[in-house]
């Protein structure tokens, strides 16, 4: 669909006036940028799954819908989505793969993908391959999900999620095979601070293999790397109901 995908620019990680603000970015093959629908706010309008297609900026397939309509529109594409199936949005929607409806009406139990968090904004948790959130419990005006990473929260009830596990769970076992994939993806070496010179980074220098030679490691700016860094605190501790598992991150 020429009208749903526009090229996306390079910016290799630099800002306005062409310094390197985010480092290990550049190169990357082009590519097209697919307008995905994370809102899924054709309520109550059916629409027919016409193909399902590889997109490089995700980790996940992405399916073209036909609205009954004539509105076309590319949604993520979840694990049992066929061609010619129908999907549907909004609080009469059947409970089926591919399906959106809002968060106060579908079962515990059932695995979400696409969950917005402020209802309206569209779906932000749960997008990549093989994910999928999990209702756990309803309370008042608020839901409890489970998180891809283990964590439980509490999530508006009025936000609209999509119904099923995304497909591609089988990408995490994916082998590059060779640097050049990396470069491809727009992702350049990262090279250790101890391998540097001292002007580049505060680890570099000395004799030989050597090591930090310092107490705590630093960033390349000359910042702690570890223990108390720049992270505030996250705004939304009071909806956290448990911590995600240790290990589930690495």
């Amino acid at each position: 669909m020429k009208k749903l995908k526009f090229i996306k620019k390079k910016n290799s990680g630099r800002d306005q006036s062409g310094q390197v603000s985010v480092r290990h970015q550049g190169g990357q093959h082009k590519r097209y940028l697919r307008v995905i629908d994370f809102k899924r706010d054709k309520i109550g309008v059916g629409g027919r799954v016409v193909s399902l297609e590889y997109d490089p900026n995700r980790s996940v397939d992405i399916a073209l819908i036909h609205y009954s309509d004539g509105e076309k529109r590319y949604i993520l594409a979840p694990q049992g989505l066929k061609l010619n199936d129908t999907v549907f949005s909004g609080q009469n929607a059947d409970l089926r793969t591919g399906n959106t409806l809002p968060l106060s009406l579908i079962p515990i139990g059932t695995f979400v993908h696409n969950v917005e968090l402020t209802p309206g904004k569209g779906g932000q948790i749960a997008r990549g391959s093989g994910t999928s959130a999990i209702v756990q419990a309803k309370e008042g005006d608020f839901v409890h999900l489970k998180m891809p990473s283990g964590e439980v929260r509490k999530i508006r009830a009025a936000g609209f999620a999509t119904v099923g596990v995304l497909g591609k769970a089988e990408l995490k076992n994916r082998n590059l095979g060779k640097a050049g994939t990396k470069r491809h993806m727009g992702i350049r070496p990262t090279v250790r601070g101890v391998a540097q010179n001292p002007r580049s980074h505060p680890h570099g220098g000395g004799e030989g293999r050597s090591g930090i030679g310092m107490s705590l490691p630093k960033t390349f700016a000359g910042k702690p790397a570890v223990g108390k860094t720049r992270r505030p605190k996250k705004y939304s501790n009071k909806y956290i109901l448990q911590r995600r598992k240790a290990g589930k991150h690495s």
